[in-house]
């Protein structure tokens, strides 16, 4: 087992155990290799630090070479929100798709997968499935990161992929509790407010928690912001109120509690990140995730600091960060027996479950009277911009996948008040393929489809975010995400493939 540096008091130890921090680059820098010596238990992953399934391998034995039981952590969602493939796009649709299938052995299929490929990797925490219920069309953040908006439909769904990726020897990490879906502002940038009283709250946003509990999630990861009827005094994160008295008393919630973001604005904005991360542990947090923006040594070094001083001065009690620790340690052991257990079992078929999955997804509107394209088109890509959460790294739309069945593909993206007239006339007269994202949620964009489609009717529209505007143009699909497959499913339809 692992020799800890001595030195080390237990007290420094704790607080170490309870951060999950992120580094720079692809291989683990001194400075985390000796924070595991001392006691850190955690490390998240982000796509800064991956180039390949075979890189990240290495670096999981670099880290497990310096503590063999260390929970190596990921927010590998699939769909848009991916870490393993950044720079490719997933191989797997979304929790948005997977719901449009509703096929509940499907979604624990994809899950199943995705788990084995991180368990692959070294990979033995994923801070997923998102179980929010996406009740609020105007979501910046949510979105196709929902399996739907409605409850039922989320909750089992959110089962079944808690029951697939620890079926891997992966643990879930389901968030963002008490649930992000009835918001329109971005807890990256501010401080949300979900203002639906109590009894909304338990049909709707509490019950696809209740699910994952029922099938066993691992962690519970909790959202940065106020629902008053819960606690009218502080956000989620922060509340002893709904992490204590609701999600481990009402719930029943025995495992491992992980904040979003502690460096996220609506937190590190309203009361910084060592307040923040003290105020979090004494509420019923277990662990402190960092390092999707602060990612060195001096973070680490000042989230320990502030948490013993905290237990010193007694703001914080020493035994609830040893109770918070000791969480950790348990979570580290149970993903040290589901990989002794082999959990992971065989790779799906060559096909991939993944592109299967995205297959079943689309909605096509207008396909009766289409004709397969055999002449290479101009695609229009209508781009906003990309929330944190999914980042602008992963390349998005269908230009590459179309081109692989219809050579010669050009495209270009376009975003504004004139993006409509600026495709148009990039297009000349190549067939349009429009590819759009959230059309609804999007003036801009919408005004964009108007002026191309009445200059050419003809133009095939792709919507690749939520479809929550009416479809239109000559050949409508709607992928219900805008992962690598969903694209691929998509040119396959356009190309007659």
């Amino acid at each position: 087992m692992t020799t800890f540096a001595s030195g080390t008091d237990t007290l420094t130890r704790d607080a170490l155990t309870v951060l999950q921090p992120g580094f720079p680059g692809t291989i683990a820098p001194d400075w985390l290799l000796r924070r595991l010596g001392e006691g850190l238990a955690s490390v998240g992953l982000f796509g800064r630090n991956i180039a390949s399934a075979e890189q990240v391998a290495a670096l999981t034995a670099q880290l497990r070479a310096e503590r063999d039981d260390v929970l190596v952590a990921i927010d590998e969602e699939g769909g848009d929100v991916t870490r393993l493939e950044v720079r490719t796009g997933s191989s797997f649709p979304g929790n948005h798709a997977l719901g449009a299938v509703d096929d509940v052995e499907l979604t624990r299929e994809v899950a199943f997968e995705l788990g084995r490929r991180l368990a692959a990797c070294g990979v033995n925490l994923n801070w997923a499935p998102s179980a929010d219920v996406n009740s609020n069309p105007a979501n910046p953040v949510i979105g196709v990161r929902s399996f739907g908006a409605d409850t039922d439909l989320v909750a089992r769904h959110t089962a079944a992929y808690v029951t697939g990726l620890q079926a891997a020897g992966v643990a879930a990490c389901t968030k963002h509790f008490p649930g992000h879906g009835d918001t329109a502002v971005d807890s990256h940038h501010a401080m949300p407010h979900i203002d639906a009283d109590v009894a909304v709250l338990q049909s709707r946003e509490l019950v696809p928690f209740h699910a994952a509990i029922a099938a066993g999630t691992k962690a519970m990861m909790s959202a940065h912001i106020m629902v008053p009827a819960l606690d009218p005094h502080h956000p989620a994160t922060l509340s002893r109120r709904i992490l204590t008295d609701l999600l481990r008393g009402e719930l029943g919630y025995d495992g491992l509690i992980v904040t979003d973001g502690i460096e996220m604005q609506a937190i590190a904005a309203t009361y910084g990140i060592e307040c923040g991360s003290v105020l979090a542990i004494a509420a019923g947090a277990d662990a402190i995730c960092v390092g999707g923006g602060l990612s060195d040594d001096e973070t680490v070094r000042r989230l320990r600091d502030a948490l013993v001083a905290a237990v010193r001065s007694g703001d914080l009690p020493e035994e609830r960060l040893a109770d918070a620790a000791e969480r950790v340690r348990s979570l580290a052991r149970w993903t040290a027996s589901a990989a002794a257990s082999g959990a992971g079992g065989s790779a799906s078929s060559a096909d991939g479950v993944g592109l299967v999955a995205a297959r079943r997804a689309l909605t096509v509107t207008g396909g009766e009277a289409f004709e397969p394209l055999t002449e290479a088109p101009y695609v229009a890509a209508f781009t906003p911009v990309a929330n944190v959460a999914v980042g602008d790294e992963t390349p998005w739309g269908v230009a590459a996948e179309l081109a692989r069945s219809l050579p010669g593909t050009e495209t270009g993206s376009f975003t504004g008040d004139a993006a409509g007239k600026e495709a148009l006339a990039a297009a000349g007269e190549r067939r349009v393929v429009a590819v759009v994202r959230d059309e609804h949620r999007h003036a801009w964009m919408a005004t964009a489809l108007d002026t191309v489609l009445a200059a050419r009717p003809d133009t095939i529209v792709i919507e690749m975010g939520v479809p929550q505007s009416p479809p239109r143009g000559a050949l409508h699909i709607a992928t219900h995400g805008a992962a690598r497959v969903c694209a691929t499913a998509a040119a396959e339809i356009i190309a007659g493939k």
